[in-house]
C-alpha cells in the first residue's frame, strides 16, 4: 500500500467511526434517534434572596446550550425531553475574613433544582440540585458588570452540568 492509500483508509475509517455511532457527538452527548425535541419550562426563583431576571436568564441559557450542543428542536410543549425546576438558592456570603473581622472575600452561590423527564427512556429521569459559585473581593459590591459576569459564569457551569447529567453518557 502506498502512503495515499493508507491516508484514504484512515480518513474513511475515521469517518465511518463517527458516522457509525449515529447520535454520538464530540461533546459526549448521546441521544436516541426517536428523541427529536426538547422543552425547557420557566425556572421560577424561589430562593430567599430574589435577584430580578435570573429566572429568565437561566431558562434562556439552558435552552441556548442545548440548541448549540444538540440537533434537537426547541418546543413549548410536549417535548420528547423536558427540563423544569426552580432557582432555590441565591446567596452572598463571606468566605475569608481579615484581622479586623471584615470579609476579605465574598462568594455568590446559586443553586438550581432540576427535574429531567425523558419520554423515551424513563430510567433516565431525575430530580437533582446543581449549584456553583463565584468569588469576589470583600470590599467590592456585586453590581453592574461584575454581577453580570458572576451570574454568567455560574450559569455556564450549571447549564453544562445539567446537560452532562441528562444527555451525556459519561
Amino acid at each position: 500500500m502506498t502512503f495515499n492509500h493508507l491516508k484514504k483508509y484512515f480518513i474513511l475509517f475515521g469517518l465511518s467511526s463517527v458516522v457509525g455511532c449515529g447520535t454520538y457527538s464530540f461533546t459526549g452527548i448521546s441521544i436516541s434517534p426517536e428523541t427529536k425535541t426538547f422543552q425547557v419550562n420557566y425556572f421560577q426563583n424561589t430562593s430567599a434572596l430574589i435577584e430580578p431576571g435570573i429566572e429568565r436568564d437561566f431558562t434562556i441559557a439552558l435552552q441556548d446550550l442545548i440548541l448549540n450542543q444538540t440537533n434537537l428542536g426547541l418546543v413549548k410543549s410536549s417535548g420528547d425531553i423536558l427540563f423544569e425546576g426552580e432557582i432555590v438558592e441565591y446567596r452572598i456570603s463571606p468566605t475569608t475574613s481579615t484581622s479586623r473581622n471584615t470579609a476579605a472575600q465574598n462568594r455568590l452561590t446559586i443553586g438550581i433544582n432540576v427535574r429531567f423527564v425523558n419520554k423515551n427512556d424513563e430510567e433516565a429521569d431525575f430530580e437533582k440540585r446543581f449549584s456553583f459559585f463565584f468569588d469576589f473581593e470583600g470590599s467590592a459590591q456585586l453590581i453592574g458588570s461584575q454581577k453580570t459576569t458572576a451570574i454568567e459564569e455560574i450559569f455556564e457551569r450549571i447549564t453544562q452540568d445539567v446537560v452532562n447529567a441528562s444527555l451525556a453518557n459519561w
